[in-house]
């Protein structure tokens, strides 16, 4: 049941609660998933991809038949890897060979693992592995090849960092590593679904030829988190954000959370988020080459809740107190616009990117970069969607065009002018039918002897909710003087 709290927030923010519902009742998935044509073993299979993350299981089930089981395994095994490197209790010597080997695990036959520590969160996966490694044995061999290879790369990634980690050395020191550590847990992930994306045929192939495109999706999601989750990191004793970036601008990183250093801590933000920003325009150039809608849905959600996440934290002093995320409201709002096409995207990138820009200070040493990135992101959209429409261009006598002149722009204004205040009359209109209404209404009711002394008295009382038949029995007994 939502709390007093949020239900103040959406009467104050009515946009957001009619987003809600237009996603959950309107939404119309591209593809739904037959549970009835599944196997027992490919049904467990979703769900533990329900119990590992609701947020992509939604998504994952509404793509393509021809990707459906192929994603959804893939995001299985990386998360069943992810289980091994994220238990601080297993031992190194049992974990290393295990991370290195994963890519070989996930092809024997009735492999599992209750090795995790108890309160680790997706344990029950590794427990039951065996599910997913038999529905993996039966997709596509050109699917298992790209799944094998990324669990591979990346199973050698989380080993070399745990090592890492181990010996004491898991801050990030400098741009480069922090790129690297991203590409692991990120980029690759990028990299493996562009290839399951192009193998199915609902992505172009050249998307193959330009790996920073696949790096850039990854990256600008991960980047996005690392700089939201600041707090939540620092807590558990973690830090992903680079010594070459924080260092600029404090001498510890524990100054970052001090209110003392607020502005300097600010600046920072503002230089990661700057980081993140140089991704942004790739990553609309990627979602172009995208065939299909539902995989067109499945990569573009998650980009857009990028931009607007960046935009939510940028110089935003909340970030080193406390975990800050968009709204559920805003959220499916960012679900509606971009399960549409990549023009709406480019509407999503183009404001949030004005936003960022507008909130951008000549204080902040990162000021100019920071115009120029959300300038790039617009010269990006312009080029793909020109702003200047047809109609704005009227052929002169010779046959050269010209601009509307100031004349037809004001008129065009007052237009607007008009139009807009046609619906405040409108919507007055209606308000005021309502009212009269009620008003008779109330007015019959009062004629036939309704006893709205007695309601009031009711209701000063606190008795908001309808009496029991005895109960209101009672109170018309105590009201009742006779007169009638």
């Amino acid at each position: 049941m939502p709390s007093a709290a949020s239900i103040l927030y959406y009467m104050l923010h009515f946009q957001e609660l009619r987003s809600i519902v237009q996603w959950k009742i309107w939404h119309n998935p591209v593809h739904e998933r037959n549970e009835e044509k599944e196997e027992p073993t490919l049904r467990e299979c979703f769900k533990y991809l329900d119990m590992t993350s609701r947020s992509f299981s939604g998504v994952i089930q509404e793509l393509h038949p021809e990707l459906l089981v192929p994603v959804a395994l893939f995001y299985l095994i990386l998360r069943g890897a992810d289980t091994i490197e994220d238990d601080m209790t297993l031992p190194l010597e049992q974990k290393i060979p295990m991370l290195r080997d994963f890519h070989k695990i996930i092809a024997k036959d009735g492999w599992t693992f209750d090795g995790n520590g108890p309160n680790e969160k997706d344990r029950e996966l590794l427990v039951h592995f065996d599910v997913v490694i038999e529905e993996y044995n039966k997709v596509k061999p050109a699917y298992r090849a790209i799944i094998k290879d990324i669990t591979d790369k990346m199973g050698n990634g989380m080993a070399d960092y745990a090592e890492k980690a181990e010996e004491g050395n898991s801050a990030v020191q400098t741009k480069e590593e922090y790129d690297l550590y991203c590409h692991y847990v990120a980029g690759l992930v990028g990299e493996g679904l562009t290839g399951l994306f192009v193998e199915s045929g609902l992505a172009n192939p050249a998307l193959l030829k330009r790996p920073e495109l696949q790096e850039s999706m990854g990256l600008f999601l991960q980047k996005t988190n690392i700089i939201r989750d600041i707090h939540e990191d620092m807590e558990d004793k973690r830090r992903f954000w680079p010594k070459d970036i924080w260092s600029k601008y404090v001498d510890n990183f524990e100054d970052l959370f001090d209110d003392q250093h607020k502005e300097a801590a600010l600046n920072c933000s503002s230089e990661m988020v700057l980081n993140a920003l140089h991704h942004a325009d790739q990553c609309l150039f990627y979602l172009a080459a995208i065939k299909e809608q539902s995989v067109f849905n499945f990569a573009a959600i998650p980009q857009s809740m990028a931009i607007a996440t960046l935009e939510l934290v940028f110089r935003n002093p909340q970030i080193f107190k406390k975990n800050v995320k968009i709204t559920k409201g805003s959220a499916c709002r960012l679900m509606v616009q971009s399960s549409q096409n990549l023009r709406t995207v480019c509407d999503v990138f183009r404001d949030f990117s004005r936003k960022i820009h507008k909130r951008n200070t000549p204080k902040d040493p990162n000021f100019l970069a920071i115009s120029i990135a959300c300038g790039k992101i617009e010269q990006f959209i312009e080029s793909v969607f020109p702003t200047q429409s047809p109609n704005a261009i009227v052929p002169t006598p010779a046959g050269e065009p010209v601009t509307l002149s100031e004349e037809k722009a004001l008129e065009k204004a007052k237009a607007d002018s008009e139009a807009k205040w046609d619906m405040i009359y409108l919507l007055a209109a209606c308000m005021g039918t309502l009212f009269l209404i009620s008003c008779i209404m109330i007015g019959i009711a009062y004629l036939a002897g309704a006893r709205f002394d007695v309601a009031v008295d009711q209701i000063k009382q606190g008795k908001i909710s309808r009496p029991h038949t005895n109960e209101a029995q009672k109170i018309l007994k105590a009201y009742d003087h006779g007169e009638l």
